[in-house]
């Protein structure tokens, strides 16, 4: 099943728009290092939520990246 068939509130293809359009535009002003620092401060508030996570992000992502890595065709430490 899909998450979509899942969902108690089906959105309405104008809702649908809508956050397309955010997700293009709201944080199309930030550079690469203000979006970074913004991501970390969101994983420090994370950790205060549940302090299970661990502390470096970049270790919880490393799987992740190296997964992409591999399907992209990259080297391990690109």
């Amino acid at each position: 099943m899909f998450l979509a068939e899942a969902a108690v509130i089906h959105p309405t293809s104008r809702w649908c728009a809508f956050e397309a359009a955010y997700r293009r535009q709201a944080w199309r002003q930030l550079s690469y290092r203000e979006a970074l620092s913004l991501f970390e401060a969101l994983w420090a508030e994370a950790r205060e939520l549940d302090p299970r996570l661990g502390e470096d992000w970049r270790e919880e992502l490393a799987a992740d990246l190296a997964l992409a890595r591999a399907l992209n065709g990259l080297p391990p430490t690109a």
